[in-house]
């Protein structure tokens, strides 16, 4: 999508523009790419020397994520989001304590609270990304408010199909910036 053509999008408008696109990835190729997402990100925690690692539990149309959730967890500490009420809060991983939560979204149910100033490394899924890590969520802000949180300082990591990848997004000034974008 062209920055000419983005530009003359909404939010809502691009929202729906690129679940459109990513409707169309076929679920052998989805499990393809999600793959390839896994083994970069994998590479990139052992280069940053991370020791707590926050992931997603992937919805139908994000990349599939929890082979990686679980091949972490036998050697880093690796914590998941939970949705409560208004806010995003993380606990650590324990398969025993994950059910679907709010939105539909497997979540721990119970566990070991982490804050923001623990997590080293935090994977975030969005909606759209550029290339220079301007990210577009699902609406609900869950991810900008979590990540301007007083002491968060952890590497921000969007990870996306390369159909969800768009030239240009209208940002707005609580709109949190990713350090790294990994698409396949």
């Amino acid at each position: 999508m062209t920055k000419r053509e983005v530009s003359m999008l909404d939010k809502k408008t691009l929202r729906r523009v690129v679940r459109e696109k990513i409707a169309g990835i076929d679920f052998a190729t989805a499990r393809v790419r999600s793959s390839l997402m896994c083994e970069e990100l994998k590479r990139l925690f052992a280069v940053s020397g991370a020791k707590v690692v926050a992931l997603f539990s992937p919805l139908g149309d994000e990349p599939q994520l929890c082979p990686l959730v679980e091949q972490l967890s036998a050697s880093l500490s690796v914590v998941l989001p939970r949705v409560e009420g208004d806010v995003m809060n993380f606990y650590r991983y324990d398969k025993e304590a994950m059910a679907t939560g709010s939105y539909g979204i497997n979540e721990p149910q119970w566990g070991c609270l982490v804050t923001a100033s623990e997590i080293d490394v935090m994977v975030i899924p969005g909606v759209a990304f550029t290339k220079e890590g301007v990210r577009m969520g699902r609406g609900k802000g869950f991810y900008d408010r979590y990540l301007s949180q007083d002491g968060f300082s952890a590497l921000k990591i969007g990870v996306c199909y390369r159909e969800q990848l768009v030239d240009e997004i209208p940002a707005e000034p609580h709109d949190v910036k990713m350090d790294v974008v990994i698409y396949r």
